[in-house]
């Protein structure tokens, strides 16, 4: 079983900045909704500690405080770029210190975070926009290990 003590602390802030990034590249991907978005992230954190005691490494992850990547980026497509970053190199991370199973359910925890962020605000009588759609596609290729 895979737990924080396994991880340096940059190698930590790694595992705990991917979720918050791929919320974020989701926000970014259409206009509006910015303050429901955050709050659905956040909501996303609660409904996986209720699933408490599945996985203790992603226990952990979901009880810290959601960190964000504090970078100053320039564009939504920079903070895009750098977010799909953090989530292959957290995937690359985790793949060679947790199990399998462990590394699926983070994996799982980023792409539900990354639909309740995309379906909390609809936009053109959607629940989620092409946009978000497309960027959620992104951060599912990225959690694979595909170049963004």
């Amino acid at each position: 079983m895979t737990t924080k003590s396994d991880f340096s602390t940059e190698e930590w802030q790694l595992v705990l900045e991917a979720p918050p990034s791929a919320g974020m590249i989701v926000v970014t991907a259409q206009r509006g909704g910015t303050f429901r978005e955050s709050i659905a992230m956040a909501k996303a954190y609660v409904e996986a500690r209720k699933q408490h005691g599945e996985s203790q490494l992603l226990d952990e992850i979901v009880a810290a405080k959601p960190e964000r990547d504090h970078t100053h980026y320039h564009s939504p497509e920079e903070l895009k770029q750098a977010g799909l970053k953090h989530i292959r190199d957290s995937v690359a991370l985790l793949e060679g210190k947790a199990t399998p199973v462990e590394v699926d359910e983070y994996r799982k925890f980023i792409v539900t975070l990354a639909h309740a962020v995309a379906s909390a605000h609809r936009e053109h009588g959607k629940d989620v926009s092409e946009s978000e759609q497309a960027a959620i596609d992104d951060i599912t290729a990225a959690l694979n290990g595909a170049a963004g």
